[in-house]
């Protein structure tokens, strides 16, 4: 079984690469980009477990090494 992780920064934090991501868009002329958020993608292969165990553990794994939960948010969804 797959899930996906995706971490990204809160709304209210400063993403200084996004920034840069769009200046750079716009300097080829791809004005109509209004912002520009970066984030890290995880896909991790688990073992077959009971939905419920993954409502559990995925949240678990992404607060304890996956994101910073101070700084960044993330969400999930099962793959497979």
């Amino acid at each position: 079984m797959k899930v996906r992780v995706l971490v990204s920064f809160k709304e209210s934090v400063l993403d200084p690469q996004g920034q840069t991501v769009k200046n750079a868009l716009h300097s080829l002329g791809y004005n109509f980009v209004k912002d520009v958020r970066q984030g890290k993608v995880f896909e991790i292969e688990v073992d077959d477990l009971p939905r419920e165990q993954l409502k559990v553990k995925i949240p678990e794994m992404a607060d304890k090494v996956l994101a910073n939960p101070i700084i960044e948010k993330f969400e999930w969804e099962i793959l497979d």
